[in-house]
């Protein structure tokens, strides 16, 4: 037998604090407001979700706003929350839920996808935006949103469908009026890159759904982070299942009298961001941050081009969403997605506890108001 000696391991990179430890359901999105209070969602993917929102008090998460509100009646509930993919807190400290109205993926009804704004000083539901179903599809899964409140009377909010089964697209959202409309609606930077043109492999494994008789599938969700950029000239966006990235003007975006072939000729591609990513952000500086769920790391592109990596460590298994916080820290939910049963062959390999990380950044929040 040969001796006891250290090998060569992979380095770490950045500090990593937990924040908080999740033991039961597995959480998605992470927000957190201007006076520190933070907020994560759980959408119900199978596991036993007993609030679709909630906000983590004392060491705890707890439902929010209250446990009445998380518990709808059915998938189109519009007066209650159903199965919540987003929460963002945006400039004026409002915490916005984006809620998919789409339990296991399955197809929405007009009352189930909605926008719902709860103002942070009574902790009180103060606006309800649902969408029309040529907006919200019954294939769409609304995951990810962020805001500019310059644009129109009180602000506009960007959403991505990243349906894996349906259209992929941008919805803009009036928060004047509630109207809402679609952008980029099957534009080929909104659509997943398919095998043989995208492998991806995490833990030594393809990332593929697999199912317990062998059958395999390509991962094909859509346009999925989303980020505005510091100045809100440009919004930028991915499909998870690529590694390449996009940015389109937002000028055209928000102009309904625009056609559809002149928003498209406005789009980027920002290129090869050298990894899939579930989750992108913005700060205060500028700086543009991707998720590395291949690699367990995340990444920065600073306005200058060239990139670093902000923090690699084998605790981070799937960074989900980044959250940039005023205390000067970037928030990360690490919820190992594909250790999911559909991706393991039908075997649940996820480990509990799931994680809630902080990562030091030195800058803040955009806030566009």
């Amino acid at each position: 037998m040969t001796p006891e000696v250290e090998v060569a391991a992979e380095e770490t990179i950045g500090e990593l604090e937990v924040v908080h430890l999740f033991s039961d359901a597995m959480p998605t999105g992470v927000t957190v407001s201007h006076g520190g209070r933070i907020f994560v969602c759980y959408p119900k993917w199978g596991d036993e979700v007993g609030f679709t929102v909630g906000e983590i008090r004392d060491g705890e998460a707890v439902a929010f706003p209250s446990q009445e509100l998380n518990d709808n009646r059915s998938d189109a509930d519009p007066e209650r929350l159903v199965s919540v993919q987003s929460v963002v807190v945006d400039p004026a400290d409002r915490l916005w839920v984006l809620d998919t109205g789409s339990p296991m993926f399955r197809p929405t009804e007009h009352g189930g996808p909605k926008l719902v704004c709860v103002d942070l000083a009574t902790d009180q539901v103060v606006r309800t935006i649902l969408f029309p179903t040529d907006v919200a599809l019954p294939t769409t899964y609304l995951n990810d949103v962020r805001f500019d409140l310059r644009r129109g009377q009180e602000g506009t909010a960007f959403i991505t469908d990243s349906s894996d089964q349906g259209a992929n697209g941008i919805i803009v959202v009036d928060l004047a009026s509630g109207e809402s409309w679609r952008r980029l609606h099957e534009h080929p930077s909104t659509k997943a890159t398919t095998p043989p043109d995208l492998r991806m492999v995490v833990e030594g494994q393809e990332f593929v759904e697999r199912s317990s008789d062998g059958e395999v599938t390509p991962v094909t969700m859509g346009a999925d982070g989303i980020a505005i950029a510091a100045d809100g000239s440009r919004l930028y966006y991915c499909p998870l299942a690529g590694r390449r990235w996009y940015s389109v003007s937002v000028d055209a975006l928000v102009d309904r009298g625009q056609p559809d072939d002149a928003v498209a000729a406005t789009v980027r591609d920002e290129g090869d961001k050298g990894c899939v990513s579930d989750g992108l952000e913005t700060d205060d500086q500028g700086r543009l941050y991707v998720t590395d769920g291949e690699h367990d790391a995340i990444h920065r592109r600073s306005p200058d081009g060239s990139w670093e990596t902000v923090v690699h460590d084998p605790r981070l298994l799937w960074p989900d969403t980044m959250s940039v916080a005023a205390d000067g820290h970037l928030y990360v939910t690490a919820n190992q997605l594909y250790r999911q049963d559909k991706y393991r062959g039908g075997e649940d390999q996820r480990r509990k506890p799931y994680v809630l990380f902080r990562t030091p950044v030195g800058a803040g929040p955009v806030r566009l108001r």
